[in-house]
């Protein structure tokens, strides 16, 4: 089960460069539907990376899915030569994603994201246009059916 509040927390006090995508950002613009997991689309650069790799170290962040005891080093270097982790850690899932179809990356995304307070802390999420087209760009079953309620979620504030 994923301590949402705990998890937004220690990347906010890590001072993590992050954007909120996902279930996550469905909710905070108003889906019913529930997610198990943190997405978020982080800064690449070197800095953001250590303190990525500081905020989760403590809660032993491994491969979702993998079998126990498969080598994965948690680090700074392992993001650098990643992009996308599925992650399960001591205090929830998480997927860190360097990019996102229909979307791009942090900087891409940064000026289609809000800012937003999440359990006592400030941070980013992305708008709600943006999030539908990369709820539509992804093209799985359950993402285009959230792109339904994300649209009438959108015609009912009169966005467009």
């Amino acid at each position: 089960m994923t301590d949402f509040p705990r998890l937004i927390a220690t990347l906010c006090e890590a001072d993590v460069a992050f954007i909120l995508v996902g279930g996550v950002a469905a909710t905070i613009h108003g889906s019913s539907r529930l997610t198990q997991d943190v997405d978020i689309v982080y800064r690449r650069d070197s800095d953001n990376l250590t303190r990525l790799e500081r905020a989760l170290a403590p809660h032993h962040p491994y491969l979702r899915g993998a079998p126990r005891g498969l080598p994965f080093e948690w680090s700074a270097a392992t993001l650098k030569r990643g992009l996308n982790f599925t992650l399960t850690t001591d205090i929830g899932d998480i997927d860190i994603l360097g990019e996102i179809v229909g979307g791009g990356d942090y900087e891409r995304l940064f000026d289609e994201s809000i800012e937003i307070e999440l359990f006592g802390h400030r941070c980013r999420c992305l708008n709600l246009a943006a999030l539908i087209r990369a709820k539509r760009a992804a093209g799985r079953p359950r993402d285009l059916e959230v792109v339904a309620e994300l649209e009438a979620l959108r015609d009912g504030l009169g966005e467009r």
